[in-house]
């Protein structure tokens, strides 16, 4: 009967693990954020390590398939890999990320056992950011899913411009935990303390939402972002190559009134030194109606023959941002050259894009200081801090084309919206295929383009100058005081532990 019960936790646990995904675009429901990480709590307390372990990683596995499952649209329907090559690749990262929940949960078993009240509102909230974190940069990271991201339209939003997505993440823990306390705490002291957290924390998230941290700059301006909608099969066909650069030049002359025009990564579907003729023509014609370009090219470093995946920015003068965050298995390949020569023998991609230096500049643009990030760099909210408080706007230029019609491009929008709350700027995205949006400083989306079809989305932005707490000071506080906590939940639980405290509720593990 008991080892029956331990399967049962271990699949109500892959349960609430399922769960957890409907908490992020496109359904946001965002209340199943706080559900799902209760039940997480739930399950793992009282519990010996190993089963607490086994739990956390039928959690973590069935979280990930469920909200990650496009890494197989990715890597087999574009990336072309054999289902033999593209299978071990999705339910390898699922289960190398369902790894740091069984990580987690073994950490709450083993070290962080105090009281009810040390670990729901001290120790598990902190370890849980704690995991989220590292997730988001052992092995260059992979931070989808984090908690935070599931509350940009909750109260608890209002955490992101003071601790950045993983001070959200912690709120969302600690709401769960004095939920959690406040219904099974032990005894009425308890659990009033558990309802008393929870409702400070999310009513004063709600309070912090309607602080103005950063301050308007200038007039507001018409910008356009341009989604050309090509295929993901077709966009190096050397056929496609002569109505893709039509396409982005007449979308662009019907738009000369706007002052910014954005277009997405890699959009000219050749390398930006083939094209100057062509770009010289289309710049001339924006810099003559008083606005600026910004879009995505492949360049090639005639240096060392190295090609970069770049932002180019045409104001008065030219400038680059070079992608600096790389998506390992999608422009670099960190495999011995035996494995390179397997790849090229599967007419697999396995040439590698070279990263750009940290420390680069601003990018110009008129009167537009442009903090910008290409694709898979906008899930990363402290790479952005280089460009800040200098930068008075957000640029994002993405493909999302990979992920076909799934919910990751949803995703990935909802990720870059947290960029602008952190930042207190406005953010302009532009995607191939989609979702291309205008988010504003307080991340909620002004305009967006409908998913695979040809748009020029023109909308309003306002310029922001200032620092919001986050952008000052990134994810050190917040991890600083995570570990804290950890540590005191740790000291507290061996205290707990000592014989003449025996625990008040037993191991069923």
């Amino acid at each position: 009967m008991l080892a029956s019960w331990k399967h049962w936790r271990v699949a109500l646990s892959a349960l609430a693990g399922a769960m957890l995904p409907l908490s992020f675009a496109p359904l946001s429901a965002y209340p199943l954020a706080l559900a799902s990480t209760a039940l997480f709590f739930l399950l793992i307390d009282a519990q010996r390590p190993g089963l607490a372990a086994r739990c956390g990683f039928a959690f973590g596995f069935a979280a990930f398939l469920a909200g990650t499952y496009w890494l197989y649209i990715s890597v087999h329907h574009f990336g072309k890999a054999p289902l033999l090559v593209a299978l071990p690749v999705m339910f390898g990262l699922i289960a190398f990320m369902a790894a740091w929940y069984a990580l987690l949960a073994w950490m709450c078993a083993r070290w962080l056992n105090g009281s009810a009240v040390t670990r729901l509102l001290l120790a598990w909230p902190a370890a849980w950011v704690t995991v989220e974190w590292l997730r988001g940069w052992v092995a260059t990271g992979f931070p989808w899913l984090s908690l935070g991201y599931s509350q940009l339209d909750s109260p608890l939003a209002g955490f992101a411009p003071l601790a950045g997505v993983y001070g959200v993440s912690w709120a969302v823990a600690l709401v769960a935990g004095g939920i959690l306390l406040s219904l099974l705490g032990e005894g009425r002291k308890q659990r009033w303390l558990g309802l008393l957290v929870a409702l400070v924390v999310w009513l004063g998230g709600g309070l912090l939402r309607s602080v103005p941290w950063t301050a308007p700059e200038g007039d507001p301006a018409l910008v356009m972002v341009a989604q050309g909608n090509v295929a993901q099969d077709m966009k190096w066909l050397p056929e496609q190559r002569q109505p893709t650069l039509d396409l982005y030049r007449e979308l662009t002359l019907q738009n000369l009134d706007s002052e910014l025009i954005v277009w997405p990564e890699a959009a000219l579907p050749n390398l930006v030194s083939e094209e100057r003729e062509y770009l010289s023509e289309v710049w001339t014609r924006v810099q003559e109606s008083g606005g600026a370009l910004v879009l995505g090219v492949l360049r090639l470093e005639p240096q060392d023959w190295t090609v970069r995946n770049s932002l180019l920015a045409l104001g008065e003068e030219p400038g680059f941002y070079d992608k600096r965050h790389l998506v390992p298995f999608g422009e670099f390949f960190p495999v011995p050259g035996f494995v390179r020569n397997w790849l090229r023998l599967l007419s697999l991609p396995y040439s590698d894009i070279e990263p750009g230096p940290f420390d680069q500049a601003v990018l110009l643009a008129g009167r537009f200081r442009i903090a910008p990030s290409i694709c898979y760099e906008d899930a990363f909210g402290a790479e952005q801090r280089s460009f800040l408080p200098e930068a008075n706007l957000l640029v994002n230029i993405s493909n999302d084309a990979w992920f076909g019609d799934s919910v990751a491009p949803h995703q990935h929008l909802q990720m870059a919206r947290m960029r602008a709350l952190e930042s207190g700027r406005f953010l302009i995205r532009s995607t191939n295929t989609g979702v291309s949006a205008v988010v504003d400083n307080n991340g909620q989306v002004m305009a967006r383009s409908p998913q695979f079809k040809v748009a020029a989305l023109r909308s309003k932005v306002q310029l922001f100058t200032g620092a919001t707490p986050y952008i000052l000071a990134g994810n050190a506080p917040v991890m600083a005081l995570a570990l804290i906590a950890m540590l005191a939940g740790a000291l507290l639980g061996k205290k707990r532990r000592h014989p003449s405290r025996p625990a008040v509720t037993p191991n069923t593990g």
